[in-house]
């Protein structure tokens, strides 16, 4: 791997220089300055003299934050200070709501250095990684700017009797959205998830990940200032455990991103109170090429599909399928260019991959693949830390010869860890890449883009990318994105990524005659119109 300093340049021979610091960039305590700590932590909702909770950066250990720590009772003060302010917001025409998304859109790509900065301190990603996020939340912006008032117009539908029942489905607000947000892409889950729902007239109270809430507060500052209500978006901290179910217990509907495991434990508490929930679980995610794939974008397509964000990235390829014919070949492209790959945690853009994020995740990495070579696998490039770059740096790792009966084969690592199989037939690959509870992302590189569409169908993900690794349906916005299986439930984008925070009614105006026996007609010759009434409609082909 290439090792690259602060400023996104290659160190001389011999030379080893922490990525972070030195050689005149910019330090993560410069970029994220203690007074900025200090204004964004002040819309937390936490009264009194609350706990603080102290955050690191993942790319030097350096304390990064004190954030004051929400009690349950915060969380109950956050709904009604949400549910005043989301009662005049949904009386609003679309068209205003729908104007904050778009003056909030042009203020993050004006400002995107600051969130970058940010994001890259809470995270430890690369800054082009933290730039996708810029780049799906800016797109999610526009979006539903200019489709809001089309997704949540009324609509007409047919009435009980063609004229005389007039019937009209309308779209109102559910009310207060509990969202649970996660770590791994802080702006992109917290307002990404967050700006459908402002634009379907509710509220919003948002626990993000503690190690990533600076990253969120910042997003809620900026909408502000692009013109919502400051209480109507309200955001608390504290472990998961204690204010994700006070968080759940007082939504009328929940919008949740983590685990499969925690997820679970989510959609019991909300079925318990009868509200509705969308929630983007983990993946076990496959990438097949075929053996008309042109193999050096195949290639290239892998490295972005495995390693971006290293690889904590619930879309990211874990699994990689390669026909025999061409495994070879595509291997070598793939290792060269994966060992290629430059690691830094520099403030700047350069660098190919980043940091991974918590020594939890940097404890999973290493376990997967030590457990995996020690039962037979082997390393065909990484397969090891790098604390010479960082505390949680782990180089990009491919691993061949992977077994089922090994945990990486099956559980999800979330890191920066492939493995790889081969396969004769498009049949067995498809059966392979289906052979997981998971079902999120999957990805097909063929030449045939045909071919491509019908491989596709046959594989259970909800999006699935042909020839790319994932950007291709995740920034195809005005579509549905989300998972099958244990990969969760609902839909983030398009209609369903909207609607889903509203309430369908129903209004149906009668007109002249009711429906029930009248003008003398008793029950048998009621029911006896009606009977070729509806004979007829059927005739007519009436829907």
């Amino acid at each position: 791997m290439t090792d690259i300093t602060a400023d996104g340049q290659a160190p001389g021979r011999g030379e080893r220089r922490n990525p972070a610091a030195g050689g005149g960039a910019r330090t993560v305590a410069a970029a994220v300055p203690a007074s900025l700590v200090a204004r964004l932590a002040r819309s937390i909702t936490a009264a009194g003299e609350p706990e603080l909770v102290h955050t690191t950066t993942p790319l030097t250990g350096e304390r990064l934050a004190a954030l004051p720590q929400s009690t349950p009772a915060d969380v109950e003060v956050a709904y009604q200070l949400a549910r005043r302010a989301q009662r005049s917001w949904a009386a609003l025409p679309v068209r205003r709501r729908a104007a904050v998304l778009l003056r909030f859109h042009d203020l993050l790509l004006k400002r995107q250095d600051e969130v970058l900065d940010l994001i890259q301190a809470e995270t430890g990603k690369a800054r082009l990684h933290a730039f996708e996020e810029v780049l799906a939340v800016a797109m999610a912006a526009r979006h539903y700017g200019r489709r809001a008032e089309g997704y949540l117009r009324d609509r007409r539908r047919s009435g009980a009797i063609p004229v005389l029942t007039h019937a009209v489905e309308s779209r109102r607000a559910k009310g207060v959205i509990g969202q649970i947000s996660p770590w791994n892409y802080p702006l992109e889950l917290s307002v990404g998830d967050a700006l459908p729902a402002f634009a379907a007239g509710n509220a919003v109270v948002n626990k993000p990940d503690t190690q990533t809430a600076l990253t969120a507060l910042w997003a809620r500052e900026l909408l502000v200032e692009a013109g919502l209500p400051a209480d109507l978006w309200q955001i608390v901290i504290g472990d998961g455990p204690v204010i994700g179910p006070a968080v759940i217990e007082h939504a009328d509907y929940v919008s949740f991103t983590g685990s499969t495991r925690t997820g679970r434990q989510v959609a019991q508490q909300a079925a318990a109170r009868l509200v509705g929930a969308s929630l983007e679980l983990g993946g076990k995610n496959a990438m097949l090429v075929l053996a008309d794939a042109d193999l050096d974008r195949a290639a290239e397509g892998a490295v972005r599909a495995c390693f971006s964000s290293a690889g904590q990235l619930c879309i990211s390829i874990e699994r990689l399928f390669v026909h025999r014919s061409v495994a070879d070949d595509f291997l070598a492209r793939f290792v060269a260019r994966t060992a290629a790959l430059r690691l830094g945690g520099g403030l700047a853009y350069g660098a190919d991959m980043g940091s991974l994020v918590s020594e939890r995740q940097l404890e999973t990495v290493t376990r997967h693949v030590e457990e995996a070579v020690k039962a037979g696998a082997t390393v065909l490039t990484g397969g090891r830390a790098r604390p010479d770059l960082g505390p949680l740096f782990y180089e990009p790792t491919v691993l061949d010869g992977v077994t089922p009966e090994m945990a990486v084969c099956a559980e999800e690592t979330f890191g920066p860890v492939v493995s790889i199989y081969r396969f004769d037939t498009e049949e067995e690959a498809v059966a392979a890449a289906n052979a997981t509870p998971y079902g999120l992302n999957s990805s097909v590189w063929t030449r045939d883009s045909r071919r491509g569409r019908a491989v596709a169908a046959r594989l259970r993900t909800g999006t699935v990318n042909v020839n790319e690794a994932y950007a291709a349906a995740y920034g195809s916005v005005a579509s549905p994105m989300g998972g099958m299986g244990d990969s969760g439930l609902g839909r983030r984008h398009g209609a369903e990524g909207i609607l889903r925070y509203t309430e369908a009614q129903t209004v149906a105006t009668q007109r002249l005659v009711p429906l029930a026996p009248s003008f003398g007609l008793d029950d048998e010759r009621f029911a006896a119109l009606f009977t070729t009434g509806l004979k007829a409609m059927k005739a007519f082909r009436l829907k």
